[in-house]
């Protein structure tokens, strides 16, 4: 639809052409009224998992970007985390060895996760320019192989704080 048929059809109440005769576009007096789709944001809410644990993580980050800025190596950031986690008592485990399964089975092997907070949730931390989907894959194949349900994964390395919740 061009501006020029949009401003016609809000001036003369008539629908544009290919929009005339649908549903919910032309009111039972013949009108034409513009409808704008509406999301239900209280069900996407209810829907996020973890979210007042990851609400809590994810300000730790900020906190810690705020102060340090991006430039640092990573484990400059993870210790500062490691220190905020602390002072905003969010419970950790750092370098934490993961047990991964395999079709159910337990591997000899095991992952090493930067952060697991609450008990339930992979907190990756990188120090990049930027993120790409190797980053994204990595977190996901951690949560298939340890079977937790969110990972968070973090950017220290850019002007602004970067990240993504990463869900099984």
């Amino acid at each position: 639809m061009t501006a020029g048929e949009i401003r016609k059809s809000y001036f003369t109440g008539q629908a544009p052409r290919h929009l005339a005769g649908q549903a919910g576009v032309t009111g039972q007096d013949g009108i034409y009224s513009p409808q704008i789709a509406r999301i239900n944001t209280n069900k996407m809410r209810e829907k996020i998992i973890y979210k007042d644990e990851s609400y809590k993580i994810i300000g730790a980050c900020m906190e810690v970007h705020r102060e340090l800025g991006p430039g640092f190596l990573e484990p400059v950031y993870q210790k500062a985390l490691e220190l905020e986690f602390q002072r905003q008592d969010i419970p950790y485990h750092r370098e934490k060895a993961l047990e991964l399964y395999y079709k159910g089975t337990k591997l000899k092997k095991s992952y090493s996760a930067d952060f697991v907070c609450y008990d339930k949730i992979i907190v990756e931390t990188k120090a990049l320019d930027s993120m790409v989907g190797k980053h994204e894959a990595q977190v996901l194949n951690y949560l298939k192989a340890t079977e937790f349900k969110l990972g968070l994964l973090v950017n220290f390395g850019q002007q602004s704080l970067k990240y993504k919740r990463i869900v099984l």
